[in-house]
Formats: structure tokens, sequence, C-alpha cells
């Protein structure tokens, strides 16, 4: 089993899209549940850690933390 590995701040790529086109997100809260927030529109979801752990798809490496 692969542990992916996810920071607050990240932006991740999800296997669905969103209705407005986009499967980038950005990580905004971790915790038992995971707040992401679509960077198509802006649209904010909460998820559980579990049900976010099986949607995710890559994250991709912020320019800012490397």
């Amino acid at each position: 089993m692969e542990v992916k590995v996810y920071e607050l701040g990240d932006r991740v790529e999800m296997k669905k899209k969103h209705p407005c086109g986009s499967f980038q997100w950005e990580i905004i809260r971790m915790g038992a549940d995971i707040k992401i927030k679509c960077l198509g529109c802006g649209h904010i979801v909460m998820l559980q850690r579990s049900k976010f752990n099986k949607q995710i798809k890559k994250v991709i490496i912020n320019e800012d933390k490397v």
C-alpha cells in the first residue's frame, strides 16, 4: 500500500473532474477531515481523509516549497 504525503497548501489533482472543469484543488485545512478549494471556481469541499485518499490522483509540488 502506497502512503500519500501531502501538506497544507499543496495543490493536488483529483481523479474526477469538478463540474467547472478543473481537476486541481488546493488543501486549505487538514485534520480528521480535509478541506480543499477548487482552483477553477473557488468552491470549497470538506472530505473525510479516507475518501480524500481514494480520490486523489497526484500531488503537484508547489514551487515556493522547493
